[in-house]
């Protein structure tokens, strides 16, 4: 059994999806504190002045508060239009907007919530079967002491998973005998250089929101970009 732990992001890159998708069980980080300026509210779209941040507001954010304590605010109706004129002439346009409009006006506001279902509803369009939770579900032992990689380990154990995979970014983080001491392989995972057509875009802008991918590809073309990925 393969684990992978993230944080909810609202419309990722695609790497993110890799690793959701490489896991037999993915667990949405969201008991751990918001972290102010990250992707958990705010990704990249190509537009016609060239790639831009969307950001949609928390009410009251706090880096103080866990994911699962916010909420953003109700009117979004300024970043649909945005997206919406971006990608109205996109190939796959009219069969992803209504995905991702069905997701932003959730009216269950809470960001843990929404971040997570802008990974959850895009698996359920490529017909991809996704098995996940939330920490914050899970009672296991929040004991303060505990640090990052303990807690992962833990979680681990609960799903009696013997691999863990974690972001390329984790390689700072963590090392790879402290999880074999615990009989769990340790693996991350990188995406490779992933290129595609983006219908209003002549110069290629990589790592955009997977908003970009699923406008510019077919659900096929998007299962083979979830697959352009290297185990280390």
């Amino acid at each position: 059994m393969i684990l992978a732990v993230m944080q909810p992001y609202l419309f990722p890159y695609i790497g993110y999806y890799q690793l959701a998708y490489h896991s037999d069980i993915f667990i949405f980080y969201d008991d751990v504190n918001y972290i102010k300026g990250g992707y958990i509210n705010r990704n990249r779209i190509q537009t016609r002045n060239g790639p831009q941040l969307f950001t949609i507001p928390i009410v009251k954010s706090s880096s103080f508060k866990k994911i699962n304590e916010l909420y953003f605010q109700e009117d979004i109706r300024k970043i649909l239009l945005s997206i919406s004129q971006s990608y109205s002439k996109a190939p796959y346009f009219s069969s992803v907007y209504p995905v991702i409009e069905k997701i932003l006006t959730d009216k269950n506001r809470n960001v843990s919530n929404i971040a997570s279902k802008s990974i959850i509803e895009v698996f359920r369009y490529l017909d991809i079967d996704f098995k996940y939770n939330y920490s914050s579900k899970i009672h296991y032992n929040l004991n303060n002491d505990k640090n990052a990689k303990d807690k992962l380990i833990e979680l681990c154990k609960i799903y009696k998973c013997d691999y863990y995979i974690n972001s390329i970014g984790g390689k700072k983080l963590y090392k790879k005998e402290e999880f074999l001491s615990n009989r769990i392989f340790l693996n991350f995972i990188k995406p490779k250089e992933v290129v595609y057509q983006q219908f209003n875009n002549k110069n290629y802008e990589p790592n955009l929101s997977m908003i970009d991918i699923l406008m510019n590809n077919s659900k096929n073309e998007v299962k083979k970009l979830l697959n352009e990925y290297i185990l280390d």
